[in-house]
């Protein structure tokens, strides 16, 4: 007999707050899958007695065959996603090395996808901005990542991001709506392109989970001495999140039939 269990997997921090807002957004989508279902929160590093192996053997010790994984992470250029899959036995061979040794398990691992491009983040990203919209057609939406150094990497972090761009775009009515990233830089290049070539006032969207270092410090360091209008909340807390995780969950129950 078949006994499906969740495993959400995200970064560590040492923000409680971090903490709590995914245990928050899980403890949301839980709340409307089939009861029954046992459902783990885990993190890549940092977070005592609540690492993956941890909620592996929360899940197994309750029966669990078929294991849903669930990566709560922005892009698939991640090079995290890349070393949890390897360490789910997902790939032979990680593409960067990696410290993550094979997971101790015996169920069969079902790997869900990051976010990259999908629509209820699209919606998510608005409804963090959209207060800061004055002037529509002559605004244009900056929505900015983390990206990577690392070649393979840096072009589906591209990919995800442009394409995601392109969803709140069509969501928010702006005139434009582009993409930057952190890695390689390229934040202060757009904004100026933009408000030189277009005259657009930029808002700029942070593509980040958690606020900290990134939202707070990186972003506006690269924007010194620039106008731009933003707020600096990063995407947690969101009831959206919870519905992508949701949906995440049911759509690889459909798919094998558990």
């Amino acid at each position: 007999m078949s006994i499906p269990g969740v495993l959400v997997i995200s970064h560590g921090s040492p923000d409680i707050e971090w903490v709590t807002s995914v245990d928050s957004a899980v403890a949301e989508a839980v709340a409307e899958l089939p009861g029954g279902i046992p459902i783990e929160t885990s993190f890549l590093e940092i977070v005592e007695g609540r690492l993956i192996q941890d909620g592996i053997d929360r899940l197994e010790s309750q029966g669990v065959t078929d294991l849903i994984v669930i990566p709560l992470f922005v892009s698939s250029g991640s090079t995290h996603i890349d070393e949890i899959a390897y360490a789910f036995g997902m790939k032979n061979t990680p593409e960067k090395e990696t410290d993550l040794q094979h997971f101790r398990l015996s169920a069969r691992v079902l790997f869900g996808e990051p976010i990259d491009d999908d629509p209820v983040i699209a919606e998510m990203i608005w409804d963090k901005v959209k207060f800061l919209s004055r002037n529509p057609a002559q605004e244009v939406l900056l929505l900015v990542g983390h990206g990577s150094k690392h070649d393979g990497f840096l072009q589906r972090w591209e990919q995800g991001i442009s394409s995601l761009s392109t969803r709140v775009a069509e969501l928010s009515g702006l005139a434009y709506s582009d993409y930057a990233l952190l890695n390689p830089d390229s934040v202060r290049s757009k904004v100026i392109y933009w408000q030189e070539n277009h005259g657009c006032e930029v808002i700029i969207a942070p593509l980040f989970l958690s606020a900290g270092y990134f939202t707070k410090t990186a972003i506006p360091s690269r924007l010194s001495g620039l106008q731009y209008i933003y707020s600096g909340e990063a995407l947690l807390p969101h009831h959206l999140l919870s519905r992508w995780i949701l949906h995440q969950i049911l759509n690889i129950m459909r798919s094998m039939k558990l």
